[in-house]
């Protein structure tokens, strides 16, 4: 038997998504563990729109359950007489829960764990994903779930997916009337009395500096919705942190909510065997007077909260700086003569700026030493007043990753507070590494998280096995394997990326080597570059390299490498969204890495380059901070942008060779918008870098419109005829220059002779066949084939977008779609039999034969042998007719 069931004291959500459940289970049987809130027995007492099949516990054989799937919840002492179920060792658990980590959670075999403001929200995208409907009823249902437990969307608790679930439900018919009457019920006279008590009896504690509301009542029963008198609270008095205390009966429940961060209500009910969000949760204790909770619930504030330290108490004073007019060289001296790391920048007084002694060693590597500081210095940075709380302090330098941050007070630069001041401030202090939110050390820049739950959600199966196979293999060799890039990047964003990258700590060509050989695959090394790549039976590939860093000897060459740690080997990349790993080694499977704050910039949506001689070393690295920010919808970073116009305006843009400027442009023109990437490079003045011969104009915007619209056409053909897209868009860069100018483009990004060739003549060719079907009424099949079939695929797909002629849209897709399959049945073998002399003339005479079939004259076999005989057998030898068939076409 399979059950369905959920907290004790159950809500809507919980009753929401136990329907959910039974969607999910349809053979399961749902049943709740116990009581349940009042507004859910008057929903069951009033309502007769919802016929849901719920079994009552006392029927319940518990011992005949094998599988038990639990909902909105996943705490062993919150769910009845099922917790003795769950633990039992032949019972299979499925958990679907919102609520954040506890040490004791159960753990499920499968189900969804996802910290968003209500479970229904969660147990909806699991409906959606296997395409589950809902009728309007059951929409309606899920609606009161995600409206009670997030106050209408109005909680802090609430995150855009259940906006997004509230809008879906709508869709299905979600009834908003049903709902409001069901969450807005008037308050009973009991409950306008309880609340009344916890008012008179409130307290305002300071706790570390952290004021805190508890209040305290005691009713002879039970009374239910104690959550909601408690929001009621909040709202009334607008207060950040209350913890409400109520005796019912025969025990006392806590209930708590908190506006700020420094107070996470989450822990305080944890600590009395409850559970919740940081920003609401409960507990249901026993055995205590009202007092000791209170003055146990005052201890356990006092340990969680910690002495307020402020930017005054850290900060170094006075601070050194430097002048915008520094060189280089002179600040490198400084730097090393001090040995700091950084400086903040002035001019005329006032602070501009940072700049770090990684940047500067950098820049007198290439021979800059000479450039001002201004040039280089870092202008996106953040600074806070003297009264900064430690927490804010934190934020900056550690999730914000800025190791020198000044402390200002009306413009005026106080001091500075490093990373070091801020360690010493916590070791000092004794503060509670919980506190930090991570623990502080080398590694305080890697943010930990487990993706292994979302890889399964969103990789095929074929390929999470290869990323756990690769894992395996990789311990067996003594070597850690991570999964990095693009994949990663994209596995954050819920985009679908099947490019697997692996990185390797130790030998990647032996790795993949070694890997091809266990899993009967086949693998191919690239020495010189330390990588491999790997095809798989299936087809898959994956791109191996051993973890390394890059040197690069001066500005836009292309770098060395030598082996390194992963750390490392992530430095060297280009942008934070594209500088994360995840783990693949078993102990360590889906634990990701990320030092330099990509989830932070993904959140924000921001592209931003690692380090400030980014553009310098690699000004390829410009084009692609923009293809990002024009593919994601993100924004480039002030201080990236900064340092992407410094680049251009140095000139080492020119510095590129013709094929690295036209593999970027390539890329480009893959992107799904291209104009819109060429547009904000041309704004950048980047362009002429790879186009000097630029006409962009409002044309062009329509010219790449029709390209996109008539690709999109031909893929939704499903043809399977290969086509480039960059040369197709290619055509609306080109589309306004003339041939010699096409060809003197083409030669300096030096293409290869087929790519240069097509770009040149192709748009001549396109225009011939336009102007033919003006000038002439073409009607037979054949002489659109001929016309049309020697023509590279690229060039059609241009024609078609450039044309205004329907007549001439229409051949295109008669070409594509039906006459470029036509084929002659009749072989040379064939007419040798009927007694013809092998030479030049079959081509003719089966070109002649596949004009009838074009035409419709002959429609088979048969047919085709008689046009043979009648035309070439029987003294009628249209020589006349073969003459002209070889004239037509574009030669």
């Amino acid at each position: 038997m399979d059950v369905i069931t959920t907290h004790l004291n159950a809500d809507f959500d919980a009753l929401a998504s136990m329907v959910a459940a039974k969607k999910l289970y349809p053979d399961a049987i749902p049943v709740f563990p116990g009581s349940q809130e009042r507004n859910l027995r008057n929903f069951f007492i009033e309502s007769t729109m919802y016929a849901f099949e719920i079994a009552a516990l006392r029927n319940m054989d518990l011992a005949a359950v094998k599988r038990l799937i639990l909902v909105d919840i996943r705490q062993a002492d919150r769910i009845g007489p099922f917790e003795e179920v769950a633990r039992r060792p032949d019972v299979e658990l499925h958990v679907y829960d919102h609520h954040p980590e506890a040490p004791n959670d159960l753990q499920g075999a499968e189900g969804r764990i996802m910290e968003v403001g209500a479970n229904t929200t969660l147990m909806l995208e699991c409906l959606k994903e296997k395409g589950i409907e809902l009728s309007p009823e059951e929409a309606t249902i899920m609606m009161l779930g995600i409206y009670e437990d997030t106050g209408s969307l109005t909680f802090p608790s609430t995150t855009v997916p259940d906006y997004e679930a509230a809008a879906y439900l709508l869709t299905r018919g979600a009834d908003l009337n049903a709902v409001a009457h069901f969450i807005t019920n008037e308050l009973t006279i009991d409950q306008v009395a309880l609340l009344h008590d916890l008012i008179e009896s409130m307290e305002n504690v300071r706790v570390r500096g952290i004021g805190v509301v508890i209040a305290t009542a005691s009713f002879d029963r039970y009374l239910g919705d104690l959550a909601v008198l408690v929001h009621k609270l909040m709202d009334m008095e607008n207060l950040n942190v209350l913890f409400a205390i109520a005796l019912m009966e025969d025990r006392i429940f806590l209930v708590g909510r908190s506006r700020i961060e420094e107070v996470n209500v989450g822990e305080v009910a944890r600590a009395f065997g409850g559970g919740g969000h940081a920003t609401a949760a409960s507990a249901t204790i026993k055995e205590l007077t009202l007092y000791q909770v209170k003055e146990k619930l005052k201890a356990i504030l006092a340990d969680l909260i910690e002495p307020q330290k402020r930017a005054l108490d850290l900060m170094t004073t006075p601070a050194r700086t430097i002048a915008t007019s520094e060189t280089l060289g002179e600040v490198g001296k400084q730097l090393t003569g001090y040995n700091i790391d950084a400086l903040p920048v002035v001019q005329d007084g006032a602070l501009v700026g940072l700049i770090n002694h990684q940047t500067v060693n950098k820049a007198i590597h290439h021979g800059l030493e000479g450039s001002t500081v201004e040039d280089f210095m870092e202008t996106d940075f953040s600074t806070v007043e003297p009264d900064a709380p430690l927490m804010v302090v934190r934020e900056q330098i550690i999730d914000a990753d800025q190791s020198l941050l000044p402390v200002v007070s009306g413009g005026s630069l106080l001091g500075v507070i490093t990373s070091t001041d801020l360690l010493r401030a916590f070791q000092d202090s004794g503060t509670r590494a919980a506190l930090l939110g991570e623990e502080v050390s080398e590694k305080s820049a890697l943010r930990r998280k487990k993706l292994g739950r979302l890889m399964k959600e969103r990789l095929p199966r074929e390929v999470m096995e290869i990323l756990r196979q690769s894992g395996n293999s990789a311990e067996s060799f003594g070597y850690s394997a991570y999964a990095v890039g693009g994949f990663v990047r994209d596995l954050l964003l819920r985009r679908k990326n099947l490019d697997i990258d692996i990185v390797v700590e130790g030998n990647g060509i032996d790795f993949a080597r070694r890997f091809a050989k266990e899993h009967g695959a086949k693998s191919k090394a690239y020495p010189h570059f330390g990588t491999a790549v790997v095809e798989m039976p299936g087809g898959l590939k994956i791109d191996v390299a051993t973890a390394r860093l890059e040197y690069y000897e001066s500005p836009a060459s292309l770098p060395s490498v030598e082996g390194g740690p992963i750390k490392l080997d992530l430095y060297r990349r280009d942008f934070s969204v594209n500088a994360m790993a995840v783990a693949l080694n078993p102990s360590r499977f889906g634990e990701l890495l990320d030092f330099f704050g990509g989830q932070r910039d993904i959140k924000d949506r921001v592209v931003r380059a690692l380090h400030n001689m980014s553009f310098v070393e690699d000004p390829t690295r410009i084009f692609r901070a923009v293809r990002f920010e024009q593919r994601f919808g993100y924004e480039i970073g002030k201080q990236t942008l900064y340092l992407i116009r410094n680049a251009i305006n140095k000139g080492f843009l020119e510095l590129l060779s013709g094929p690295r400027c036209f593999t970027e442009l390539k890329l480009i023109l893959q992107e799904d918008r291209p104009l819109d990437v060429l547009r904000r490079v041309e704004a950048l003045g980047a362009l002429k870098a790879i186009y000097p011969e630029s006409t962009l104009n409002t044309k062009s915007d329509e010219v790449f419109r029709r390209l996109r619209e008539v690709c999109s056409w031909f893929d939704l053909l499903y043809l399977e005829i290969p086509y480039e897209l960059w040369l197709v868009n290619s055509f609306g860069l080109v589309a306004f220059l003339n041939e010699k100018t096409r060809r003197s483009f083409a030669k300096r990004l030096r293409m290869a002779e087929n790519h240069a060739r097509i770009i040149t003549r192709g748009k001549r060719l396109a225009e011939e066949v336009r102007l033919a079907f003006q000038r002439n009424a073409i009607e037979r099949k054949s002489e659109i084939y001929r016309m049309l079939d020697p023509l590279p695929v690229e060039v059609k797909l241009y024609l078609m977008a450039r044309s205004e002629q329907k007549e001439l849209q229409r051949a295109i897709s008669d070409y594509f779609t039906r006459l470029r399959d036509v084929r002659v049945e009749t072989r040379g073998s064939d007419l040798k039999e009927m007694g013809l002399e092998p030479g030049p003339r079959f081509k003719r005479i089966l070109d002649r034969l596949l004009d009838a079939r074009l035409d419709g004259d002959v429609t088979d076999r048969v047919g085709e042998i008689e046009f043979v005989r009648r035309h070439y057998l029987q003294g009628n030898g249209d020589e006349a007719a073969e003459s002209e068939n070889a004239k037509k076409g574009l030669k």
